[in-house]
C-alpha cells in the first residue's frame, strides 16, 4: 500500500509542476467584445457614455412605485433600505444625514447606480427610459427638478446638485 501512495503522490507534484510552470492559468477564455459591452456601462460625472432616452418625474412615481418604494418608501424616506431624500444642510452638523439629495454630488452617478443596480432583487432589468424617469423621481422628491421636466443624455450632466462642491477632486493628486 505505501508504494501505491507513494506513487500517487508523485503523480501528483508531477502533474502541479506542469500548471506550475504553464505560462497563464488555462482558466476560462477572452472576453468577446459583446460581453463586455453589456457590463462596460460605467457613467462618469460628466455623463459621457449616457444612453439615448429620457423620463421626469411624473413617468418615475409609477416606476418608482412598483420597483422602489418596497424598500425606499413611497417617499423616499427609506426602510428597510437608506433614505433618498432629506438631509440638505445637515452634513457639517452632529448627525449628517447622507442622502442623494444632501451627500451626491453628481445626478449622472446617480443615474449610473439605479441602473446597474436597481432593484436590489433584479439589477439591470430597467429600461433606459425607467432608469432615467426613476432618477427624475429620486431628483424631483429632493426638490432638485420640478416634476414635469424631463432628464436625459444632454439634460442631466447640468443638473446642479446641493453637494456638487462638497468633495475634492483627487484625479490629478499623485
Amino acid at each position: 500500500m505505501r508504494i501505491f501512495e507513494s506513487a500517487t503522490l508523485l503523480l501528483l507534484i508531477v502533474l502541479n509542476a506542469n500548471y506550475a510552470i504553464a505560462d497563464e492559468p488555462r482558466l476560462g477564455r477572452p472576453a468577446t467584445a459583446e460581453e463586455i459591452a453589456v457590463i462596460d456601462i460605467s457613467i462618469p460625472p460628466s455623463g459621457k457614455g449616457l444612453p439615448a432616452g429620457s423620463g421626469n418625474a411624473v413617468a418615475g412615481e409609477d416606476v418608482y412605485a412598483q420597483k422602489c418604494a418596497s424598500c425606499h418608501a413611497v417617499d423616499g424616506t427609506g426602510k428597510p433600505a437608506d433614505k433618498l431624500v432629506g438631509g440638505i444642510g445637515s452634513l457639517d452638523s452632529a448627525k449628517p444625514v447622507k442622502t442623494v439629495g444632501s451627500f451626491w454630488p453628481y445626478a449622472t452617478t446617480l443615474f449610473d447606480y439605479i441602473r446597474r443596480s436597481m432593484p436590489l432583487n433584479a439589477p439591470m432589468t430597467l429600461t433606459d427610459d425607467e432608469t432615467y424617469a426613476v432618477t427624475a423621481y429620486v431628483l424631483f422628491l429632493n426638490d432638485i427638478v420640478s416634476k414635469e421636466q424631463s432628464v436625459n443624455a444632454k439634460s442631466l450632466p447640468r443638473v446642479r446638485m446641493p453637494n456638487r462642491n462638497g468633495f475634492v477632486d483627487m484625479s490629478g493628486v499623485r
